[in-house]
């Protein structure tokens, strides 16, 4: 994976276990294209075993202020058109940009400064975990434009606020800044902008130190935890429990 930008303006850089994904357009606010999305999407096409975190984040003042907005009418009017099984597909792959960074054997944190707006939002919302800087202004307008968010970020705000609280987040519009980030969940702590770095560095070491088997079940079954039954999610602990006690014996 290069430590060059590519046409999408996403830089990938691997160092070791931790692959870091950076927007790479601040003189935009890193704001995002569909090359953008193929862009994170083949980073999760050549993911590979030896990555175990993966840390996204937005050069400059902004993490993203989300969808360009220039490409809007042109993306509408291609769309529209399109027979739904195309205009589908077509979705789905701009997804597919998102819904990797919850693969599994991986924890991806997002390091979060400035407007996470829109499609910016989602982004965030897509990792694992999120780091915020004091200085956070995270919006998710898209029903006050006429659309929805729809770049899978719908699902884990309801996971992570409620569902009265992210109708409200979602129909207003309305800014989350970083306190209140923190006390809704949305992310795991708030540090000033000039130590953002420094705590998710430390955070990602401290992800890197718990044993890769352990951590690889531990996420998988708190990710199947809020779709599973009782039932079913404790047979799922007693499995991943049996195979990590086979593991260690051996």
């Amino acid at each position: 994976m290069t430590g060059q930008p590519d046409e999408g303006w996403v830089r990938a850089e691997r160092d070791g276990a931790v692959l870091t994904v950076s927007l790479v357009r601040p003189d935009q606010l890193n704001a995002q294209t569909p090359a953008t999305w193929a862009a994170l999407r083949t980073l999760g096409e050549q993911l590979d075993d030896g990555v175990r975190v993966v840390v996204v984040r937005g050069e400059g003042r902004a993490f993203s202020a989300g969808l360009d907005r220039a490409l809007l009418p042109g993306l509408a009017a291609e769309l529209a058109p399109l027979p739904p099984d195309l205009a589908d597909e077509r979705l789905r792959g701009w997804q597919a940009a998102f819904r990797w960074l919850r693969a599994p054997g991986i924890v991806s944190v997002a390091a979060v400064q400035g407007h996470a707006v829109g499609a910016g939002a989602q982004l965030a919302l897509a990792c694992d975990l999120r780091v915020v800087a004091e200085d956070l202004q995270l919006r998710l307008p898209e029903a006050t434009l006429g659309l929805v968010p729809d770049l899978t970020g719908t699902s884990t705000l309801v996971e992570l606020v409620g569902y009265a609280r992210a109708v409200e987040l979602c129909l207003t519009g309305r800014a989350v800044g970083a306190a209140e980030a923190v006390a809704l969940g949305l992310a795991a702590t708030a540090v000033p902008v000039g130590r953002l770095d420094a705590a998710v560095a430390g955070l990602v070491t401290a992800l890197l130190a718990v044993d890769p088997g352990a951590a690889r079940e531990t996420v998988a079954l708190l990710r199947s935890a809020t779709r599973t039954g009782p039932a079913a999610q404790d047979a799922a602990e007693r499995a991943a429990q049996l195979r990590r006690l086979r593991a260690l014996s051996a």
